[in-house]
């Protein structure tokens, strides 16, 4: 480390030999695997069989589940499992169990036939939804715990970079084998690679949790105020002072800890990836109405794109390991904000495939650095007594404002076209720019800007 307290380069790059680190990618491609095998790919089957269209709409309802996953994140968080928690630990025996629910569900759904069992097929998707979900509950909780905050950039970047192998492999690899061979193959086959996952929970250790004596002090005392006055029989008592520590507490925690701040730290997480959801529906149709083929859009922005992406992610958690999360999330915010106007550029531009490209180099490297640095800003807010709780609320948090107002993006295009629109989608990126330099101002003390020691 130099004498500024800075790691060097070559330290900075080093964090990715760390087994925290590495340990990211097996977990990304198990969190990212199960995703596409509920949604495009098995409506691809679906259509592929005769299934009807209408009927196919209403598989879209699954994705919910991964929207509503804080609504459990306390009992991930706090219930143990029997035998597994024992054995394996509050988070892996969750993340144990949510693989068991992935796998058994795609070997379910590998010997159904839609066309006489559609409801079965639902339902079975369902499980792996939320057996998904529930997985990823418990691998940001371990993540989270298993490292300072300092590098939490570079285990987002390996879990961005396994994510996409699992996304690859549900997309591309499932719908090879199963034109190769059938439909049942590719999801069994799906149903194996979960043992990916399932090696790396078996394999690494359970990481330790620190839970402060302020905590433990300030659940008892929330628990006396709520349940004082009640008078129920033992074991409803008893559900209720869970429920408060599990549910009532991460909320107490977080505003106690940050006090004044708290509201304005809540607002950043709204805000910071408004600009680029808001964003995201109108970006295909742009392509597609200036004339680009299918065959360009796939090349660009599916393979181009993902590449880009990931040498964003690792990019990302590089800079947070040399410079420290604060000054690269006000850049993260910057960039995303200014690379909206590559959009506006491009839709002046016309077909101009060298501007297309440049367009999604742009996009994509600094989605992959914004994403690395926020998942490091969020680990950093969330405490580690309530891993689980607190940075669920956050993520869903973190997209839902973005999601609402991507919903009237057409009628701003078809009212004012695509250049305008993709200027007022920069606009809507200046509230994260000024609350990410507020927060480089006020909580240096509190978020490290660089290591301790070196990786």
């Amino acid at each position: 480390m130099g004498a500024d307290g800075q790691r060097s380069w070559r330290e900075a790059i080093g964090v990715y030999t760390q087994a925290p680190v590495v340990t990211m990618l097996f977990l990304g491609f198990s969190a990212g695997l199960p995703f596409l095998l509920v949604f495009s790919t098995l409506t691809a089957w679906l259509r592929d069989v005769g299934v009807d269209v209408a009927a196919i709409g209403f598989f879209s309802w699954i994705g919910i589940t991964y929207s509503v996953k804080f609504v459990w994140a306390p009992v991930v968080d706090r219930l143990p499992l029997p035998l597994l928690t024992s054995v394996l630990g509050q988070r892996r025996g969750w993340m144990l169990l949510g693989q068991a629910a992935i796998a058994s569900g795609l070997v379910a759904l590998a010997f159904l036939d839609p066309t006489r069992a559609l409801t079965p097929v639902a339902g079975f998707a369902l499980l792996v939804a939320f057996g998904s979900a529930t997985q990823d509950i418990a691998i940001d909780a371990f993540r989270i715990e298993s490292a300072d905050d300092d590098i939490q950039a570079s285990m987002a970047a390996t879990y961005i970079v396994g994510y996409r192998g699992g996304i690859l492999a549900a997309g591309a690899g499932a719908l090879y084998i199963a034109d190769y061979v059938s439909w049942t193959a590719a999801y069994l086959a799906m149903a194996a690679l979960m043992a990916v996952g399932t090696l790396t929970v078996l394999l690494r250790p359970e990481p330790q949790r620190k839970v402060s004596r302020d905590t433990h002090e300030r659940e008892e005392r929330v628990e006396r105020y709520l349940l004082a006055s009640a008078h129920l029989p033992d074991w409803w008592q008893r559900l209720g002072a869970w429920f408060v520590s599990a549910v009532v507490c991460p909320f107490v925690d977080f505003f106690a800890r940050n006090g004044r701040s708290a509201a304005m730290l809540l607002a950043l997480v709204a805000v910071y990836k408004i600009a680029d959801l808001a964003m995201a529906a109108m970006a295909n149709p742009l392509y597609i109405d200036l004339g680009f083929a299918l065959s360009e859009i796939a090349s660009v922005t599916k393979v181009f794109g993902v590449i880009m992406t990931i040498v964003g992610g690792i990019a990302g958690g590089a800079l947070v390991a040399r410079y420290g999360i604060l000054r690269v999330l006000v850049a993260g915010a910057v960039l995303t904000s200014v690379t909206n106007l590559l959009f506006a550029a491009l839709a002046h531009a016309g077909h101009s495939l060298p501007m297309l490209v440049l367009t999604i180099s742009g996009d994509n490297l600094t989605n992959g650095i914004a994403s690395a640095v926020f998942i490091a800003f969020l680990s950093s807010l969330t405490s580690r007594a309530y891993t689980a709780t607190q940075y669920a609320l956050f993520s869903s948090l973190m997209t839902l404002p973005g999601k609402f107002l991507g919903g009237f993006s057409g009628l701003v295009v078809d009212g004012y076209g695509y250049a305008t629109f993709f200027v007022l989608a920069a606009v809507l990126g200046i509230p994260a720019i000024v609350l990410a330099v507020w927060a480089a101002r006020t909580r240096a003390g509190v978020v490290p800007a660089v290591a301790t020691a070196a990786g």
